[in-house]
């Protein structure tokens, strides 16, 4: 029985065909040496698809890898482009609130916080009592311009982020504003500390989730993150957005375009995640995804947003190659 439930669960593996990627430099010049566009219109899982990525190199000194948010609005990528002084890429990241357009996860630019993650989530139905506690992925670059993936601890209240290697489990109780250092940084009679978190120290980040692969690896943390409800919630195909990076040091940023019958159908969580993989990725996590997803390059659309008439939906950040 355990070897007919090992094929079973291989078969979606074998049926993913290899995806070819065109490069289109040519497109969206001009481009630096170390900055590059691929494209596929291959099929996926024997649907029409439409992706793109991008590799930049994060050890060149003359890329600048940096954020742009606003507060209490929000504005189109196109709009961040002008107001950037015609950046390379531009690419939308985190997931938002639409009331008062704040984000919902962790910003960092120049090494300062800019956004937090929110850590609790109010129950439903019988729960409504309740809050789930949670912590969520994000992507960061440091000073040395080495990348990292990782699930972090932040509060409005503190100027440093904390970070821990691995998905953590979401946790459940009844009070809404939870002090979560405290959970997570246990303090001992003799004045040790013990926590699995430790400082961040990156110049750059943007957060999401759920991360997507773990050490070359696909290990997909919803469950701990507490992303998207239910098997729908990793089996449902959407647009996407998605950054990992390579352990040769290349910065990764891909778009899938989705919700366009019969054109492009978007991918599931699943799907999103062998792509990254398949071109090399050594970590990664998805961004906010649907109508949000829109990355330019040279101010040159790649694909077309899933909003109506294809029209760019505004956002209240950004992730910057300049």
């Amino acid at each position: 029985m355990k070897k007919i439930w090992s094929i079973v669960f291989l078969l979606p593996q074998v049926l993913f065909a290899q995806m070819k990627w065109t490069n289109v430099d040519s497109l969206f010049q001009p481009l630096p040496p170390t900055v590059h566009v691929y494209y596929t219109n291959d099929s996926l899982d024997g649907k029409p698809n439409i992706a793109y990525y991008v590799s930049a190199e994060l050890h060149d000194r003359k890329l600048d890898f940096t954020v742009d948010t606003t507060l209490e609005r929000r504005l189109t990528p196109t709009r961040y482009f002008e107001r950037n002084n015609h950046p390379l890429v531009t690419v939308n990241c985190t997931f938002f609130e639409f009331v008062h357009s704040r984000n919902l996860n962790t910003v960092m630019k120049d090494g300062k916080l800019l956004g937090y993650n929110i850590h609790s989530l109010p129950g439903k139905g019988k729960d409504t009592l309740t809050y789930r506690h949670a912590f969520t992925s994000a992507i960061g670059i440091d000073k040395k311009r080495n990348a990292d993936v990782a699930w972090l601890c932040t509060d409005s209240m503190d100027t440093k982020a904390y970070a821990s290697q691995h998905a953590l489990q979401s946790f459940k109780d009844s009070v809404q504003r939870r002090d979560i250092k405290k959970h997570v940084f246990t303090k001992h009679k003799d004045g040790t500390v013990v926590s699995t978190f430790k400082k961040w120290k990156m110049q750059t980040a943007v957060g999401g989730g759920p991360a997507l692969l773990q050490e070359g690896e696909i290990k997909i943390s919803n469950e701990q993150e507490l992303k998207f409800n239910g098997k729908a919630g990793l089996t449902d195909k959407h647009p996407r957005t998605c950054m990992g990076y390579t352990q040769d040091g290349k910065l990764i940023i891909m778009v899938i375009q989705g919700r366009f019958p019969n054109k492009a159908e978007g991918a599931t969580l699943e799907q999103e995640a062998r792509l990254l993989k398949e071109i090399g990725c050594w970590e990664a996590l998805n961004l906010d995804g649907g109508g949000s997803s829109c990355m330019l390059v040279n101010g040159k659309q790649t694909i077309t947003p899933s909003d109506k008439q294809g029209e760019q939906r505004p956002v209240p950040c950004v992730f910057l190659i300049k």
